[in-house]
């Protein structure tokens, strides 16, 4: 266990706020305890009159990994006292109810939850080594922080599906094509250009940016809700599922899944 903080913060004189998901050893894989800082933070900032805008990037060199296999215990966990079932159900309400300019600044990995975080922000700009994936069919798993939603609203209706079904990889040409990313930068000046256009936006009104991001999203609530209803209900079912458990064991191993063990023989 490490007493290094899971996000970093830095408020300049512009109002713009960088949160840095800090576990560069595990490419920023979310733990349960990053799950809950990052919540916490973007609740914090959404309440600090002093933030305009928030830039979320990752330590290291990556931006996150997704969530951390070796943290999972499969035992019970006590009730939260915020009623919540789990961090990451926090941090999902966070960045859904963070009602100011959310930018994402991403290098290296995007995988899974890193890559969904990113789909939910408001603007991406990537680096030039970024790989994204949407790995949950190779993981017997469904999407998730509203994503079927998110990223159909994003690229399209077929391109999303395409992403989603083959699990493929996705690098800064292709995230730009598709429109995962809004502009794509050299690694080392990727971050400092999206505190830039952050700056550029901080300069106006924080009434202004939270009435202008509240009429972008009114035509979204009802399609995220519905989104995070069904991927909740279908992530318990595969969760744990035989399938699920074969992905995990053969990620662990190092080998291929073998999902046609799975297949009823007619």
């Amino acid at each position: 266990m490490t007493d290094e903080p899971r996000i970093l913060t830095d408020l300049d004189d512009e109002g713009v706020l960088q949160m840095t998901l800090n576990r560069p050893r595990r490419k920023n894989a979310f733990d349960e305890l990053q799950w809950d800082a990052l919540a916490q933070a973007l609740d914090s900032a959404r309440e600090d009159a002093q933030v305009a805008v928030v830039v979320l990037t990752g330590a290291g060199g990556n931006f996150s990994s997704g969530a951390d296999l070796s943290s999972f215990s499969g035992e019970p966990q006590p009730p939260r006292a915020d009623g919540k079932p789990s961090g990451f159900f926090a941090c999902v309400d966070a960045v859904f109810a963070f009602d100011k300019p959310l930018l994402a600044s991403v290098q290296g990995v995007a995988v899974g939850g890193g890559c969904t975080l990113a789909v939910a922000a408001d603007i991406v700009y990537v680096g030039e080594s970024v790989r994204m994936r949407l790995p949950f069919a190779n993981l017997g798993l469904v999407p998730e922080i509203a994503s079927s939603y998110t990223l159909q609203s994003a690229i399209g209706r077929q391109r999303a599906n395409e992403l989603m079904f083959t699990a493929e990889w996705i690098n800064a040409e292709r995230a730009l094509e598709v429109g995962m990313a809004a502009r794509v930068f050299p690694d080392d000046v990727v971050l400092k250009a999206t505190i830039d256009k952050a700056r550029e936006i901080a300069q106006w009104p924080i009434s202004a940016l939270v009435g202008i991001k509240r009429t972008l999203q009114a035509t979204h609530r009802a399609g995220i809700a519905a989104a995070r209803e069904i991927e909740d209900k279908e992530m318990m079912l595969r969760a744990g599922s035989p399938e699920n458990i074969e992905a995990v064991v053969a990620f662990m191993q190092k080998r291929a899944p073998d999902f046609k063990q799975f297949r009823k023989k007619s």
